[in-house]
């Protein structure tokens, strides 16, 4: 439980510092080597409680490791490859199965530690029965009280799906299963009544909002475009005249730029989106432009750099020039410094791959591979 300094600290600490210093650049792989090691020394397997996903905790860790190994197999922590770190990291998730309830109509996706452990192996074993045995949670997503969005609903589970199904290229039987479990799922969401709300409110970002679930759709099948338009059109109207959207319809106030809730993870689905949705190409490409402004103004954020609600996160909605700017401040040293000035609040789960150093390792392997800059978990499948 949080002090009573440490409380009155994070209420006179603003939101975001000033982005007026000069456009800085770190070295990419020295930072996300430094990164990885941080996060192994600081965070290993052993000291990992269970829960969370692959949005924080043991999986989201070990599933950032079993992606970073194909792209980098020469880096070694501790004299062991990524490969063996994301096994690790497993294992202790895996150590403590008889404790996670399960999924359920209020939980599942990528926040249920058996259907992202399931999802994991299948992926990293390939073995057929762990995606039929994914694929078989369908029954729980069809309860007509599941929820919808990204982090705790059916918009999440097809985002597993995917990272499953793309283990199986050769295997008919298994992407037909794939697909007709995808199928049900969306047409639970679409049959959901508009807006999509999660605990009443009708939110609108990338985490909990309707942004996020027509993003999860897309992905899944593209050929659902045509009817979701009106739903895209509407996302892209609640902008603000800053750029930013509101976390939620009814607007309340202009405050939070953040990828959970805000204009980063709305640009970031849009810039997925945009393709699909060529009726909406001008009006996508000045949302974009606007909520890209509106970033680069009050995205320096004084949370812990992560991907849902910091710098990290932020960054990624960036052109190249901005992205490796926002980027500077997630360094080890830069964040010493902030701390040490007051400026950070400190992350409930500092290692997990959308609350701390895991996605800061990711952003770094994004911005030393120029690869796209896509939420890992969100958009990168």
């Amino acid at each position: 439980m949080a002090s009573a300094a440490e409380m009155a600290a994070k209420q006179t600490r603003p939101r975001y510092f000033k982005n007026d210093a000069e456009p800085q650049r770190r070295d990419p792989y020295k930072q996300l080597v430094a990164s990885l090691k941080r996060l192994i020394d600081d965070s290993p397997p052993k000291t990992q409680l269970p829960g969370g996903g692959i949005y924080y905790g043991p999986i989201s860790v070990a599933y950032l490791l079993f992606v970073l190994h194909p792209l980098y197999p020469e880096i070694e922590i501790e004299g062991q490859t990524l490969g063996y770190w994301s096994a690790e990291y497993l294992k202790q998730a895996q150590a403590h199965m008889k404790v996670y309830p399960g999924p359920s109509f209020d939980k599942c996706g990528v926040s249920d530690d058996i259907m992202c452990i399931l999802a994991l192996d299948a992926a990293s074993t390939k073995d057929p029965d762990m995606a039929a045995e994914l694929c078989r949670y369908a029954a729980v997503t069809a309860d007509e009280q599941a929820g919808d969005e990204w982090l705790y609903g059916r918009a999440g589970y097809l985002y597993l799906l995917r990272m499953v199904r793309q283990t199986f290229p050769d295997r008919e039987d298994i992407l037909e299963l794939i697909d007709d479990t995808a199928d049900e799922v969306i047409e639970a969401i679409m049959d959901s009544p508009r807006p999509w709300k999660w605990h009443g409110k009708a939110y609108v970002g990338s985490v909990h909002g309707g942004i996020g679930i027509i993003t999860q759709i897309i992905l899944t099948d593209p050929t659902w475009a045509p009817k979701l338009e009106a739903d895209l059109a509407a996302m892209l109207s609640y902008q603000y005249d800053s750029g930013n959207w509101p976390s939620a319809i009814p607007p309340g106030k202009d405050r939070l730029v953040q990828v959970c809730h805000g204009a980063p993870g709305v640009v970031l689905s849009l810039m997925t989106l945009q393709p699909h949705f060529p009726k909406l190409k001008d009006r996508i490409d000045r949302a974009i432009r606007k909520g890209r402004e509106c970033i680069v103004e009050r995205g320096l954020l004084t949370k812990e750099p992560c991907l849902c609600h910091g710098i990290s996160g932020n960054a990624l909605a960036l052109d190249d020039r901005d992205f490796e700017h926002f980027l500077s401040y997630t360094t080890g040293h830069e964040m010493k410094s902030l701390e040490k000035d007051g400026m950070m609040e400190k992350s409930d789960d500092p290692a997990g791959l959308w609350t701390g150093e895991a996605g800061r390792a990711w952003t770094w392997a994004i911005a030393d591979k120029k690869l796209e800059k896509k939420l890992l978990g969100y958009n990168d499948i």
